[in-house]
C-alpha cells in the first residue's frame, strides 16, 4: 500500500485532508487496522491544522477504537495527534500527558523518529522556559545520535536557537542558526535555507551587526523576488536595519510592503497586534 506520508503538503492542509480521504476510500476494505489507524490519525492531523478541533478529536476517538498492544506505531501517533490538537487549541495542560505516553513508548520501542517528534512538541507545549529548553536539548541529543530521527535536526537548531534568542543568549542562538543553515543547505530544500539565512539576519540585527544583517536580507529580497514570492517578514527586517543605520526614508517602503504582505497574516493579527500597529506606523499608513 501507499506510503501515505509521503502525500503531505504541510501549507496546504485541506487539499492533504482530502487525499488522505481518497486513499482511506481506497483501502477501508483491506484487512490491516494498523494502516488505517496510522492514515487516520494524519486526517486529524490535517483536520487541527486548519482548526476543525472537533473533528480531529472525533477522527481521532476513530483511531482509539482499533487500537491494540501490538500497533506501537500506530499508538505513538495516536497520541502525537492528539496531544497536537489539544496544544493547537490552546489546551496544553491536556496535550503533554500524551506527548509524554508518545515519548516514552517511541523510546520503549526504537521509533526514534516520533520520539523526537514527541519531545520536540514536549519543547512546545510544556509551561516553563526550562522544561521547553530541557525536551529541546532530548530532543536534539536524540535526533544527533539516530540515523532513524536526524531529519529532525534543523527544525531542533532553530527551535533551540529561538529559545535562546528569548534567552537574551544571541551567540548561541547565532550558533545553532548556522548549524540550522548547514544542515538545511545538505537536505538542498530552499525555502528551509531561506528560513535558516533569515533567522542568521535576523539574530545579527539584534547584536548590532547591523550591516551584516542588512546585506543577507537584501540577498534574500531579490531572491524572493525572482521566484515572485514577496516575503514580509523580509521587508520588515529590512526596514528594521535601515533604521538603526538611521536611513528612516529609505526604511518607509520596505515597512509598507511589510505590512501589506503580513497584515494576510491572520495568526500574527490575532496574536501580535502591537507589532502590526508599529509596522502600520513605519508604513505612515496611520
Amino acid at each position: 500500500m501507499r506510503d501515505f506520508d509521503q502525500l503531505w503538503d504541510y501549507h496546504h492542509p485541506n487539499e492533504t485532508e482530502q487525499r488522505f480521504n481518497r486513499l482511506l476510500a481506497e483501502v477501508e476494505h483491506v484487512q490491516d487496522p494498523c494502516y488505517i489507524a496510522e492514515l487516520l490519525t494524519q486526517i486529524a492531523r490535517t483536520q487541527g491544522l486548519q482548526m476543525k478541533f472537533s473533528e480531529a478529536h472525533d477522527t481521532l476517538n476513530r483511531v482509539e477504537t482499533l487500537l491494540t498492544e501490538d500497533m506501537p506505531a500506530a499508538k505513538i501517533r495516536y497520541f502525537l495527534e492528539r496531544g497536537r490538537v489539544y496544544n493547537s487549541s490552546s489546551q496544553q495542560a491536556a496535550a503533554i500527558p500524551y506527548f509524554l505516553q508518545a515519548w516514552e513508548l517511541g523510546v520503549q520501542t526504537g521509533e526514534e523518529d516520533y520520539a523526537v517528534d514527541a519531545a520536540h512538541m514536549l519543547g512546545i507545549a510544556e509551561a516553563t522556559p526550562e522544561q521547553r529548553m530541557a525536551w529541546n536539548l532530548k530532543a536534539l541529543a536524540l535526533a544527533e545520535r539516530s540515523l532513524k530521527a536526524n531529519r529532525w535536526l534543523g527544525s531542533l537548531y532553530n527551535n533551540i536557537g529561538w529559545a535562546q534568542v528569548d534567552a537574551g543568549n544571541l551567540d548561541e542562538a547565532l550558533n545553532l542558526f548556522e548549524r540550522a543553515f548547514e544542515f538545511r543547505k545538505s537536505q538542498g530544500k530552499p525555502e528551509p535555507i531561506f528560513i535558516a539565512k533569515w533567522s542568521i539576519a535576523k539574530v545579527l540585527r539584534l547584536m548590532h551587526r547591523t550591516q551584516e544583517s542588512l546585506e543577507i536580507q537584501m540577498d534574500l529580497l531579490r531572491e524572493s523576488e525572482q521566484i515572485a514570492n514577496p516575503d514580509g517578514y523580509v521587508n520588515e527586517e529590512i526596514g528594521e536595519c535601515l533604521l538603526l543605520l538611521h536611513r528612516n526614508m529609505e526604511a518607509q517602503p520596505y515597512f509598507s510592503r511589510a505590512y501589506e504582505l503580513l497584515s494576510l497574516d491572520s495568526w500574527l493579527i490575532k496574536n501580535e497586534p502591537d507589532r502590526m500597529v508599529r509596522l502600520k506606523e513605519l508604513a505612515g499608513l496611520s
